[in-house]
């Protein structure tokens, strides 16, 4: 028969990977939480790879530490220079309407 996919939390997933850790047999891990032996190596190895941001959810994406603050830093980067283009503008419309003013 064919196994249902089935859903588990970070948590479950954690706690997992820590009891294999700490008996030493994934194989009867796997019988005793009834997951297949090649889910638990995958977290086994996730865990091993991106520690504490492993399993992050649907759809993200696993990063280390290091890519998670370049992540953050890029887009503080996009932020600020957004900002600047937008103070330019203003300066520049700015400075053309207090010409027109002065009688230059």
């Amino acid at each position: 028969m064919k196994r249902q996919h089935r859903n588990y939390s970070t948590s479950f997933k954690q706690k997992a990977v820590e009891l294999s850790y700490a008996r030493g047999s994934v194989k009867q891990i796997c019988e005793e939480l009834d997951i297949p032996y090649s889910v638990l190596h995958r977290w086994r190895s996730e865990s091993k790879d991106y520690g504490k941001n492993s399993f992050p959810g649907r759809g993200k994406p696993k990063l280390t530490d290091e890519q998670r603050e370049i992540a953050l830093l890029k887009r503080q980067l996009k932020d600020v220079s957004e900002e600047n283009e937008i103070l330019k503008k203003a300066v520049s419309i700015f400075s053309k309407s207090d010409k027109k003013n002065s009688g230059l």
